[in-house]
């Protein structure tokens, strides 16, 4: 196996989101960290378990992006709220953290609701198409007949290790590979990686010590799970 078809073999896609200096036009096609304008006639900002406000940290439309992963083809919107205690270890949706993800045909309203201690900086999020996006090395999504390929490789002098070959995209993303930047977990049978949100300093975030948040779906049941890995 040479290098291209080992690239072939693990590439996957992914959008990449970056915090932009651009007018927004607030609409419910735009994406945001820091701000969550749409919500259920129902809804509000959630509340931590001691009755605090969680943090509005993104607003995900995923209406027109450049690439979407399986598992989302119905769903218009996802937002996502954390508490300023960020949970740590892999969690459960409302364990310090509350993500909502809305399908087409729900009626979403534009609400003027703020959290006032929110440290977090708003963004509107440009979105880029990743062509490529590989694992890393040790975050447990190579296969194992290509890490021996790959230790081949390095044996016989053609490469001097893994990252001579692959580039990891760090930042927030859709889709692709979760850059770990510890040890990589695995989120549990059925869950799949979906979604990646980094500290970010623009934004004003810093995800318990220069972190980044993991989420995956349950393909079967829905359920979501999030992970924050930190150095």
């Amino acid at each position: 196996m040479n290098i291209a078809e080992i690239k072939n073999r693990l590439a996957k896609r992914a959008t990449e989101l970056s915090a932009g200096s651009f007018k927004p036009t607030y609409s419910d096609k735009e994406s945001w960290i820091g701000r969550v304008a749409f919500y259920k006639e129902e809804e509000s900002i959630p509340l931590d378990t001691d009755g605090t406000p969680m943090l509005p940290l993104l607003q995900l439309s995923l209406e027109g992006l450049p690439y979407i992963p399986d598992g989302l083809e119905n769903t218009k919107m996802i937002t996502l709220f954390i508490s300023e205690n960020m949970p740590t270890g892999l969690s459960n949706n409302g364990d310090g953290w509350v993500l909502r993800e809305y399908s087409k045909d729900d009626e979403l309203i534009n609400k003027r609701l703020e959290n006032l201690d929110n440290y977090i900086r708003a963004f509107p999020l440009k979105t880029t198409f990743i062509r490529e996006d590989y694992p890393v090395w040790d975050g447990g999504g190579i296969p194992s007949d290509i890490a021996d390929e790959i230790l081949r490789l390095e044996k016989a002098g053609e490469i001097t290790d893994y990252y001579d070959i692959v580039e990891n995209n760090y930042g927030h993303k859709l889709g692709g590979y979760p850059t770990f930047l510890q040890s990589g977990i695995d989120f549990g049978e059925d869950f799949e990686f979906l979604l990646q949100i980094a500290s970010d300093g623009k934004a004003n975030l810093n995800i318990v010590d220069a972190g980044t948040i993991f989420l995956a779906k349950n393909r079967k049941t829905g359920e979501w799970k999030l992970y924050i890995d930190f150095l």
